[in-house]
C-alpha cells in the first residue's frame, strides 16, 4: 500500500502487517492496557500488544501517554492538534498521521489547514501568528540536527509563558517518540480517518 497526499509526490509506505508480531501470551497488565486503549480509541491497537515483548517499554510508554497534555488553558486543543499532526507528517509515520489527524474538526482545525500542514505551507492565511511560531518550532525540534535560533526563542517568549513552552516542547517530543517507535516497528494504520489517502500499489 502507498500513502499519498493529494496525489502529489509525497509517498509514505504503509504495510499490512507490522515487522514484529505480538507474543502469543500477553501479561495481564498488557491485556488490561490494551482493553482500556480499545475502550478509549474504539480501535484494537496492535502497538501495546507488540510492546509486550519488552513490558518495561509498554509500561513506560503507557505512563507517558497518560500524562501528556491533551488540553490546557494556554496550549489548547487546536494548538496541540497542530503539533501532533505536523510532527506525524514530518516523521512520515502513516499510523501517527492517521491517529493524530482524527477528529481534527473537533479541535478547531479545517481540512484546508490539515492539507496546508501536509504541503508544508506553514504561512497558510488562517494560521495565527502564535500558531505560526509553534509550527516553526515544531519544524526545528523535529528536524535533525535540532537547531533553534535566538530569534525563534524570542518569538516563543513573546507568545508563550515558560510553562507553555515546556508543554509545547514535551508534546513535540512525545509525538516524535511514538512516531519513531511505531514507524520503527512498521505498525499499519488503524483506520481512524480518511484525511490521508491510501492507494493499493
Amino acid at each position: 500500500m502507498k500513502f499519498t497526499f493529494n496525489n502529489k509526490d509525497n509517498f509514505f509506505k504503509d504495510y499490512d502487517k507490522a515487522y514484529v508480531q505480538p507474543p502469543k501470551k500477553l501479561p495481564l497488565f498488557i491485556r488490561l492496557g490494551a482493553f482500556i486503549s480499545k475502550k478509549v480509541v474504539k480501535k484494537d491497537l496492535m502497538i501495546p500488544k507488540i510492546l509486550a515483548w519488552y513490558p518495561k517499554t509498554a509500561f513506560s510508554s503507557g505512563i507517558l501517554e497518560s500524562l501528556v497534555a491533551h488540553d490546557d488553558k494556554e496550549i489548547n486543543k487546536r494548538l496541540l492538534k497542530i503539533i501532533r499532526v505536523q510532527v506525524s507528517i514530518m516523521a512520515a509515520c502513516p499510523f501517527c498521521i492517521d491517529m493524530n489527524s482524527f477528529e481534527y474538526e473537533e479541535a478547531g482545525l479545517t481540512r484546508d489547514e490539515i492539507d496546508a500542514l501536509k504541503d508544508h505551507d506553514y504561512n497558510y492565511h488562517s494560521f495565527s501568528e502564535q500558531e505560526k511560531v509553534i509550527i516553526e518550532y515544531v519544524h526545528c525540534v523535529t528536524s535533525t540536527p535540532v537547531i533553534i535560533s535566538e530569534e525563534l526563542v524570542n518569538k516563543l517568549h513573546n507568545h508563550f509563558s515558560e510553562r507553555g513552552i515546556v508543554i509545547i516542547a514535551s508534546t513535540i517530543a512525545q509525538v516524535n517518540y511514538w512516531a519513531r517507535l511505531i514507524r520503527g516497528l512498521g505498525i499499519p494504520v488503524a483506520g481512524f480517518t480518511d484525511v490521508c489517502k491510501i492507494e493499493k500499489e
